[in-house]
């Protein structure tokens, strides 16, 4: 099963543990996590399940291409990693 990991940084709005799921893209994977955790869910994508423009997401070290329909697809070893992009100066 693949791994869902959550940046820290996101745990300080709502609870965001590790999981293990399964999947074959962005989309199932993250909505096995979001069924356990429906908060989470509006943190990381929006409306229409389209990823929020401040949120980033990596499969293996890569980010992945597509934010619309988060297609890219995952296998059963991989880790996604969900993070929030800051900004500043």
């Amino acid at each position: 099963m693949a791994r869902v990991r959550f940046t820290a940084n996101l745990e300080r709005h709502v609870a965001a543990p590790t999981a293990e799921v399964a999947g074959e893209t962005v989309c199932a994977a993250l909505e096995t996590v979001f069924q356990a955790n429906p908060l989470l869910r509006g943190y990381v994508v929006d409306e229409r399940g389209a990823l929020r423009k401040h949120m980033l997401i990596f499969i293996n070290g890569e980010q992945i291409a597509d934010r619309e329909k988060l297609s890219d697809k995952v296998g059963p070893t991989d880790e996604i990693f969900v993070l929030q992009a800051l900004s500043g100066g």
